[in-house]
């Protein structure tokens, strides 16, 4: 086991160094915001789907649009509007009449990286296109299916402030989006870099830094992460945690409406091993799971009325969570 733990070392430290680089590429362009940045890696090498909200203007498209930039893989935005239609998603069959056949033209959910902008100004029925290409990673256009290439990957912003001409994402989509992130202000120092970048003409173009097949060889690699049977047991109980807060000894008996789904574990699990492996090792510790525990807990666990009357917060009852659950 121990040459077994050195060579996963050795290859996660390989694979940092690379992730590292696109790291420090984006954050030539996007002032701050290191954690979120960090986040959205994990999220891509884990192989899962990310959502951002925060208030406009904070950079949350520039940060996506950066991210892509570093990649060597094709990029599409999609403007959420109210009166976006599924085909204008994935796409629909033509008639050719010359031929007397049908053409299947391709949607913008056929590239490697969609960002979904505004997510939530478009109704459900239309929010419900991305539901397939998610989850299976495959696309059914007129009964025809039609696998995505990999990297697939979703990035959707949303702001939380607005209530206008906006729909609640449906629970069954947000589930599948492995983080959660919330964007929060710059500082004063970081507020005036960004007044000298955006005032005085200054452009930073981003360098393409990884391959498609570097970005699958690291999610490949990262399912490889050594995760102990403690690792998975401490998990388990984080989760069942927030379907069962009293046989863990938390006090939120009423505040807890639904708990995390199974997919949380598996999210916990692979963002552990993709935060191990930006560290630079092959294996999971438990601070891995804490480091990504949020952001895939937050918007799984369903608050009731009573703890939204009491302004708790679902990051509130992860924090608690966290605190009453031993880690091994």
């Amino acid at each position: 086991m121990d040459e077994e733990v050195k060579r996963l070392n050795s290859e996660a430290k390989r694979h940092s160094e690379r992730l590292q680089e696109a790291l420090d590429e984006v954050s030539r362009v996007i002032v701050g915001q290191e954690d979120i940045l960090e986040k959205l890696l994990i999220g891509l090498v884990a192989g899962g789907h990310v959502l951002l909200e925060g208030v406009p203007g904070l950079a949350k498209t520039l940060m996506v649009k950066t991210l892509a930039e570093t990649l060597e893989a094709s990029f599409a935005r999609i403007q959420f509007t109210p009166d976006l239609l599924p085909s204008d998603i994935v796409g629909t069959k033509i008639y050719d009449y010359r031929n007397s056949s049908f053409t299947t033209e391709k949607g913008p959910v056929f590239h490697n990286f969609i960002l979904a902008d505004e997510i939530n100004r478009a109704p459900p029925k239309v929010q419900s296109a991305l539901l397939e290409a998610m989850q299976e990673h495959q696309v059914s256009i007129h009964g025809t299916t039609f696998i995505l290439d990999r990297p697939f990957m979703v990035l959707a912003t949303e702001n939380p402030i607005e209530t206008e001409g906006t729909y609640k994402l449906p629970e069954a989509q947000v589930d599948r989006f492995a983080f959660k992130l919330l964007i929060d202000y710059p500082s004063r120092a970081e507020e005036k870099t960004i007044i000298k970048r955006n005032t005085a003409g200054l452009e930073i173009n981003p360098r393409k830094i990884l391959s498609r097949k570097e970005i699958t060889d690291t999610q490949d690699f990262n399912r490889k992460i050594y995760a102990d049977d403690k690792i998975e047991d401490y998990v388990t109980a984080l989760v069942d945690a927030t379907r069962h807060p009293d046989e863990h000894g938390l006090d939120l008996d009423g505040m807890i409406e639904y708990g995390a789904s199974p997919r949380a574990s598996i999210w916990l699990i692979l963002a552990g091993k993709a935060h191990a492996m930006l560290k630079g090792r092959g294996y999971v510790l438990p601070e891995d799971i804490k480091g990504v525990a949020h952001e895939v807990l937050r918007h799984r666990v369903i608050l009731s009325y009573e703890a939204e009357a009491e302004e708790l917060s679902s990051d509130d009852v992860v924090e608690k969570i966290l605190s009453k659950v031993k880690s091994p």
